[in-house]
């Protein structure tokens, strides 16, 4: 039995191993993605893994966004602060996410499937782009049911301050719903991120299920644009598409709070009922200590719900999310630095 006495944030998403492999402009070409985009596979796209283990140097990380995330928050917080459900495969691509997590100090509470093997995500890097293409094998087979084991149900008790990542509303809405719910039931946090621009896109039905519990959501530029057009508004300022969100229908008392992400450029924040939005100006980096930015904005909400839990203000919080999504595109892939810098 996992110990979750000093428990603060339980995460659900979609555990995925990441394949990453460099200079991949060739692998776009022949599987038709963009440089630096995510989608889900189609069967068409399903051959890519075999085709980078054949052809390419693949670096293996752990990933999954919202696992991502939970882990970037564990490396701000104290022991034993973060738990992280989501579904994987009896196999070894599980073990080596397990381990991942252990040697980053989250608890993984996984649901276990013997049919169907752990999801993995093509990395294709090219030059300072990143293009995600996933198959979520095991990922979508997590199930409702899993909430009321005794290990997850421990974990939601447990924690202070609950965090959904918009890829998992991609099959696992009802379990999002019953998350965000016992959050408002409790008067605790709960967090959203759109994640990926198919997200709000294709699947804006569970969007506008899950987003109405949520005082905090995050997103990047092109997430927030693509939240735009299926919400039918007819622009890309940046700053309006923000308040939108956060004036959008809400179940919680609390004023939401949203936060857009553009790059370089400055972060901006708006707040439910407000007139006008804040920026935060984002960190400068030299180009040539940038890695890869795969991971940047996981960390960037790592960060921010770190410094919440910590008690810091909304502006002191984004500065912790910008140290460490600063501090990820210096690696290889969501890999933080060790031993730990104080961050908060």
């Amino acid at each position: 039995m996992v110990n979750f006495e000093n428990l603060k944030l339980v995460a659900l998403g979609n555990p995925l191993l990441d394949m990453q492999v460099r200079d991949g402009q060739d692998v776009l070409q022949k599987y038709g993605l963009k440089p630096n985009d995510a989608v889900l596979a189609s069967p068409e796209q399903l051959s890519i893994y075999e085709h980078l283990v054949e052809n390419y140097q693949v670096t293996y990380v752990a990933g999954g966004a919202a696992q991502n995330t939970a882990r970037c928050a564990q490396y701000a917080l104290p022991e034993g602060s973060t738990a992280y459900l989501g579904c994987v495969g009896n196999d070894d691509l599980a073990q080596q996410l397990r381990a991942a997590n252990e040697r980053e100090g989250l608890q993984s509470v996984y649901q276990v499937v013997n049919d169907t093997p752990t999801g993995s995500c093509a990395v294709v890097i090219t030059g300072h782009d990143r293009s995600l293409c996933t198959n979520l094998g095991a990922a979508e087979k997590f199930d409702k049911s899993h909430l009321d084991s005794q290990e997850a149900k421990a974990a939601i008790e447990a924690a202070k301050f609950f965090y959904i990542g918009g890829f998992f509303l991609t099959h696992g809405v009802e379990s999002a719903l019953i998350v965000a719910k016992h959050a408002k039931e409790t008067g605790k946090p709960f967090a959203f991120n759109l994640s990926a621009p198919f997200i709000p896109q294709f699947f804006k039905s569970q969007v506008d299920q899950v987003m109405p519990y949520a005082e905090l959501v995050i997103g990047n530029e092109s997430e927030a644009e693509a939240w735009a057009k299926a919400s039918g508004m007819e622009t890309n300022d940046l700053s309006s598409i923000a308040q939108k969100i956060a004036d959008s229908p809400s179940e919680v008392s609390k004023p939401r709070t949203v936060l857009i992400t553009h790059g370089a450029e400055s972060t901006i924040r708006a707040v439910q009922g407000q007139s006008s939005v804040i920026t935060h100006p984002t960190p400068k980096i030299d180009a040539a200590n940038i890695v890869d930015t795969n991971g940047a904005g996981d960390a960037f909400a790592g960060g921010v719900i770190a410094g919440l839990i910590m008690g810091k203000s909304m502006e002191e919080a984004v500065d912790v999310g910008h140290r460490l999504g600063g501090m990820c595109i210096g690696q290889v892939g969501p890999v933080l630095k060790f031993p730990k810098e104080n961050v908060l």
